[in-house]
Order: structure tokens, then C-alpha cells, then sequence
């Protein structure tokens, strides 16, 4: 009797659970930092606002924003960790048709939902890359002529043939031609290598970098010769370096200048308010021993596209005077600016830094001394206004001051433009500039009158100016008055495919010095 007595329970337990509680699964398929994206095979059953349990922990992690009809758009529940293919349960009671309310599915419109054998086609191939040459000479009346060759070559390929790799460069080379025995150069040519590396993203959230980059969300710390790795939880990143700093001499490699460390931020992407912060802790090393320990901090935000603010310290934590290590800190850079746009006539711009030498002391042991004896702090403010008054008519003042304890290095700086975008009758675009500086061993003032038009619907572009320069040295008797008269030609031989030619004549105590620069640059 037990037997049919069970069977009977378990039908009654079915038939209950068959017309109430059912489950429904699915698979995340695609994991950003705002969103989770789940996979079903119908969504017809799924309510929007309900929570979804992921399956290996049969916790409530997910919350439903908005689905398509086979797949959903959720939010992740504070202490989650999500990852792509994760397997999810939906438990959801059946209605009677009396209770069951149509809802129209809405389009998802974010990255794609991808079945899984769909996965790597989020990876599009970008490639976009420019090479140039140009030449440049001066043909003094006085004075030894000199000319120099410089080639580029910058490439961003993003997921090459759609995958998960990229590669970028950014190399520079120089030759100079002609260069006199007396010349203090030391080389006549020169290849700088400012990046060149491969990135490689395991999943949407997870990337690895490798070669020389610099990392924009610590960018002081320059270039880096070696591996990044960063991930994304959510809202929030963490990333780690390991590698070496470019020589300081001639900024190749150095296997001596070790380096690592390794930084935590967030970052906020709404309608109206953009952020992201970053900390990090470097540890720069040369031959086996510390040569600066830090921590860096950066932040930019922007609030309803009309207020920015950006703002960026270093705090040094190691010091070795006389052979003795300890771990003082010194606030060795700081810089904050925020700009503001009032409207589309007018914004504003105001900045404040402060900056110490930085000491390296494995690299200056020898000077550590005497670099600290002046230690002294460079500050700087900055304003800036810019105004459109009128359709065709754009001006615009700046304030900057350069000031330190002991009265040293201090500067005073105020520029000003003036530009009718459209002459009358004329044509063209006609500017006005003044720039007028002060400081311990110069006074200057320049002042400037450019008149630049297009023709060809744009591909020939013309430029012509004339420039009145001012220079008093505290320590010269002769001040001379200097004149420039310039041209600059650049043809658009194509949509990708550009010429530039200018030319310019400078006079002054009675020399003359011609100076011509050409270049030809290509983008693909």
C-alpha cells in the first residue's frame, strides 16, 4: 500500500507544481559594465522587474530590465560576479488567462544577444593607420644651412579579422643631413619608438597588453615596456603592470629600469554624468634597488555635458639619504582644472598645479643632496574664456601665472584672440592674436594677422600670415624687432591622400632666414 500511496503524492505534487511554480532556464551571453544580457529560448513567461537565480549558487543575482522575445537586459545585485555562460533558473507562476496581461516585448537595442556559436563576432575589425614624410630646411644668410628628414608611422588595428587581438604603433624617425663637425647632436638619426603592443581580450571585461603602451588611465607614468592586464567587475576595474621604463637617455630599452604595480578605479556612465577614478601604486627600480615608490590618483568627470573637472596627484612614499631607506611622503605633482560651458557662446576654463622635481634616487644618488637643498614647488594657474557673440565671430583671453617660494622661474602670460570666420565679400577666414609675457630674463610681446581660405570644395587649403615679435632680454642690450612672413599651401589629392608645403621668412639684425617644410601623408 506505501507504493500507489507515494505515487499518489508525487502526482498531486507534480500536477500542483505543473500548474503553478516553473522553472525556465538560460545562459548569459554577454557581460559589459552596465549590463548583463541572458539567453532563453522564449521570454514569453518572463516578467520584467523579477530576479533571476544563477545555478551554481542558487542565489537571486540578476534583476530583469527589459527583454526581446528570447533573450533579457538585467542589472547586477551588489556582491554578484557574473561571468559569460553562466547558467541562470527563472521560477515563475502560470496565470489563468483572466490574470495574464499582454506585454509587448520592447527591442534590445546595446551589443547583440549572440548564440554561442556566435560569440566572437562582438570583435569587429578596425584598422585605421597614417604614414607620412616631410622635410624641413633652413637657409640662413649667416649661418650654416640645415635640413632634416622625418618620417611616421602610427597604426590602431582593432580585432584584427575579428578576433580578439589589436595592435597599435606610434614610431617616429629622424635623419638630419649635412650636420657640421660643430654641431653638439650626437646622432644624425634617430628612431623613437613611443608605442608598439598587443592587446589581446580574453572576454569583453578581461584584456591583456603586451610591447610598449602607454595606459590611459594612469598616464603619468609614461610609456611601458611589458604587460598590462585590467579587468572589469561591474562598475569597477583593477589592472597590474610589470615591466621596465624606457632608457632615459635615449628612450629604448632598458632592461635595468624594472617597474611595476598596479591600480583599482571605477568608472560611471550615465545620461547626464560621466566619471572615472583610478589609484595606483608604482614601484620604478634600476639596477635591483628602488629608484622612486608612489601612488597616483586621477580623476575626470563631466556633469550634463557642460562641466568638466579633471584632476591628478603623485605622492612619493620612499626616500634614501646616506644610505638610509625610510618612507617619507612628498607631494610631488598635483593638478586640478575644471571647465565650465554656459552656453554655446560661452565657456570658461580655470587650472591650478603644483609640481616638485621628481627624484629618482638610485639614478641621482649623487645629487640627492643638492636636488633636495632646492626642493621648491613650481606652481601655476591658468584662466581661459572663449566667447561667440556672433554666428561668424569667435574671440577669446587667457591668463596664466608661473610662481615659486624663492621668486625663481615666475612668469607672466596673456594671450588673446580675435577670428571672423566669414570675410564678407572676401572670403575666407581673417584672425588676430596678441601674446605678451614676462618673466625673470624676458619680456616679449607677439602679435600676429592670418588669412586662410579654402578652394576645390575644400581640398586646396591656403594660409597666409605676418607675425611682429618683441624681445627684451634682461642680460642683452640689443633687442631686436623681428618679422615673419609665412604661406602654407596642402592639397587634398584625395580622401586619404595629403600635400603640405609652407614657407617662411624671418628678418632680424639684419639676417634673413628662410625656413621650408613639406610633407606627404597617406591614411588608411
Amino acid at each position: 500500500m506505501k507504493y500507489p500511496i507515494f505515487i499518489i503524492l508525487l502526482l498531486l505534487t507534480y500536477n500542483s507544481f505543473g500548474q503553478g511554480d516553473r522553472i525556465l532556464t538560460g545562459q548569459v551571453s554577454f557581460v559589459t559594465s552596465k549590463n548583463i544580457y541572458v539567453k532563453f529560448d522564449n521570454t514569453e513567461s518572463v516578467v520584467v522587474g523579477d530576479t533571476l537565480n544563477l545555478s551554481k549558487n542558487n542565489s537571486a543575482c540578476l534583476v530583469i530590465k527589459s527583454k526581446s522575445s528570447s533573450s533579457c537586459v538585467c542589472s547586477v545585485v551588489e556582491g554578484c560576479e557574473i561571468q559569460k555562460g553562466d547558467a541562470v533558473i527563472y521560477n515563475f507562476t502560470l496565470r489563468g488567462n483572466e490574470d495574464k496581461v499582454e506585454e509587448e516585448p520592447v527591442a534590445i537595442f546595446e551589443p547583440k544577444i549572440l548564440d554561442a556559436d556566435e560569440e566572437d563576432s562582438i570583435y569587429k575589425e578596425n584598422i585605421r593607420g597614417r604614414i607620412s614624410v616631410a622635410s624641413y630646411s633652413i637657409l640662413a644668410s649667416k649661418r650654416d644651412d640645415r635640413h632634416r628628414i622625418q618620417g611616421r608611422l602610427s597604426i590602431n588595428a582593432d580585432h584584427i579579422k575579428d578576433s580578439k587581438f589589436s595592435f597599435n604603433s606610434y614610431l617616429n624617425y629622424r635623419q638630419i643631413l649635412d650636420q657640421s663637425e660643430s654641431s653638439s647632436l650626437q646622432n644624425n638619426s634617430l628612431l623613437r619608438v613611443f608605442s608598439l603592443g598587443v592587446r589581446y581580450e580574453a572576454t569583453p571585461t578581461l584584456s591583456a597588453t603586451i610591447g610598449r603602451n602607454i595606459n590611459p588611465k594612469i598616464s603619468s607614468i609614461g610609456a611601458i615596456d611589458g604587460l598590462q592586464v585590467e579587468k572589469y567587475f561591474g562598475n569597477s576595474y583593477v589592472g597590474a603592470i610589470v615591466g621596465f621604463r624606457p632608457d632615459i637617455f635615449d628612450y629604448g630599452f632598458n632592461s635595468n629600469l624594472f617597474q611595476y604595480g598596479g591600480y583599482v578605479g571605477t568608472a560611471s556612465n550615465r545620461d547626464n554624468f560621466y566619471a572615472l577614478t583610478t589609484l595606483g601604486f608604482i614601484e620604478q627600480q634600476n639596477g635591483g634597488e628602488t629608484d622612486r615608490r608612489y601612488a597616483y590618483f586621477q580623476h575626470s568627470s563631466t556633469f550634463s555635458k557642460n562641466l568638466n573637472l579633471f584632476s591628478s596627484l603623485e605622492i612619493d612614499l620612499f626616500s634614501k639619504l646616506n644610505g638610509e631607506a625610510s618612507t617619507d611622503v612628498r607631494l610631488t605633482n598635483l593638478y586640478v582644472s575644471t571647465r565650465y560651458r554656459f552656453s554655446r557662446k560661452i565657456n570658461a576654463m580655470v587650472s591650478y598645479d603644483s609640481r616638485k622635481r621628481i627624484l629618482y634616487y638610485k639614478t641621482y644618488q649623487t645629487e640627492i643632496e643638492r636636488l633636495l637643498d632646492n626642493d621648491i614647488a613650481r606652481q601655476g594657474i591658468r584662466a581661459r574664456i572663449n566667447v561667440r557673440p556672433f554666428k561668424n565671430i569667435l574671440a577669446g583671453a587667457s591668463y596664466s601665472k608661473r610662481f615659486q617660494n624663492d621668486t625663481e622661474n615666475k612668469s607672466d602670460n596673456i594671450y588673446g584672440y580675435f577670428t571672423l570666420s566669414k570675410i564678407p565679400t572676401v572670403g575666407g577666414r581673417f584672425s588676430l592674436t596678441f601674446n605678451m609675457n614676462s618673466s625673470n630674463y624676458l619680456e616679449s610681446k607677439i602679435a600676429s594677422v592670418r588669412h586662410s581660405r579654402e578652394f576645390f570644395d575644400g581640398r586646396l587649403n591656403t594660409d597666409y600670415y605676418y607675425r611682429l615679435v618683441f624681445y627684451d632680454y634682461a642680460n642683452v642690450a640689443d633687442s631686436p624687432t623681428q618679422h615673419y612672413f609665412g604661406t602654407n599651401l596642402s592639397y587634398n589629392i584625395n580622401r586619404k591622400l595629403l600635400f603640405s608645403i609652407s614657407g617662411e621668412l624671418a628678418t632680424f639684425n639684419q639676417e634673413n632666414t628662410v625656413r621650408i617644410y613639406a610633407r606627404i601623408a597617406q591614411r588608411f
